[in-house]
């Protein structure tokens, strides 16, 4: 009997802090902080959408998210996450169905620390 190994993923994700000081000082510290809870929402509603129009095979619908949540995480300075869904991007143009999947996984992982980093970041209550 063969043994299954079990890998571990070690993902690391980039707040560009400096974006968010500089979404500071264009729109002062209250604005600044609801655009980006806004925009935090609208990721996890992104993320939620793009996995489920992957389980559907709907790519034409999944690409539409992925390009939304590198726009998103872009304004907002989530550099890793935005690579990411870069190259999901470039998965579905490629018609690369095993390279979408892992990267359909990773966008999940690192949209989920990228959303946990951020929200450490500005210090949000739970």
């Amino acid at each position: 009997m063969e043994q299954v190994e079990t890998l571990k993923t070690k993902d690391f994700v980039c707040v560009n802090q400096n974006r968010l000081i500089q979404l500071t000082r264009q729109l002062g510290d209250k604005d600044a902080a609801d655009m980006v809870c806004r925009a935090m929402e609208e990721l996890t509603t992104r993320l939620s959408q793009v996995h489920d129009h992957f389980q559907r095979d709907q790519l034409k619908d999944m690409r539409k998210c992925a390009r939304s949540i590198v726009a998103i995480a872009d304004q907002i300075g989530l550099e890793t996450l935005t690579l990411v869904a870069d190259d999901v991007l470039e998965c579905i143009d490629a018609k690369d169905g095993v390279a979408l999947a892992a990267t359909h996984a990773r966008l999940l992982r690192i949209g989920d620390r990228s959303l946990t980093e951020l929200w450490e970041l500005q210090g949000l209550p739970d």
